[in-house]
């Protein structure tokens, strides 16, 4: 994961390229794999772990229709909150994490291990659902920050 956080600094600083994230079940995770890289400042903007609906709501202007209608794990609340970190931010890449960590929580619908990412980039955006097999929270939330790792490097 460190050269991963690496890579995406070095990148990042070299395209002049600023990012943002809001998490949920990683609980800035992401945001932390990140700042560990010396000269990260340059290119880390805005980290929000918006963990409760309410922070969701109140902070990413994610709609309480969009959250009582679909979930707070689900493709639109991350479309929501990817969508609104970049109005947000102002960076140049915007990151949304909300998901199921585990071990409770998990229903039949929504099953420990459902994880979405969004990124958004200039008018692209990707939602990205993952379902991921293990049962223990921290290789969840590793997992998910892998992918959003994965994810950024691809885009840039």
């Amino acid at each position: 994961m460190r050269n991963l956080s690496l890579n995406i600094v070095k990148l990042l600083t070299k395209k002049k390229l600023t990012v943002s994230f809001a998490e949920s079940c990683t609980g800035g995770l992401l945001a932390s794999s990140i700042t560990s890289i010396s000269g990260s400042s340059k290119v880390f903007n805005v980290g929000l772990v918006t963990y409760s609906n309410n922070a969701k709501v109140k902070l990413l202007k994610v709609s309480k229709k969009t959250i009582t209608k679909y979930g707070a794990v689900s493709y639109e609340t991350c479309l929501s909150m990817v969508k609104n970190l970049s109005k947000l931010s102002k960076s140049n890449i915007s990151i949304s994490i909300t998901g199921v960590a585990g071990p409770n929580g998990g229903t039949k619908e929504k099953p420990v291990g459902l994880v979405y990412i969004g990124l958004k980039k200039g008018s692209k955006i990707i939602i990205k659902k993952n379902m991921f097999k293990s049962k223990k929270r921290i290789s969840i939330q590793k997992t998910t920050v892998q992918q959003a790792l994965k994810m950024i490097l691809s885009i840039l």
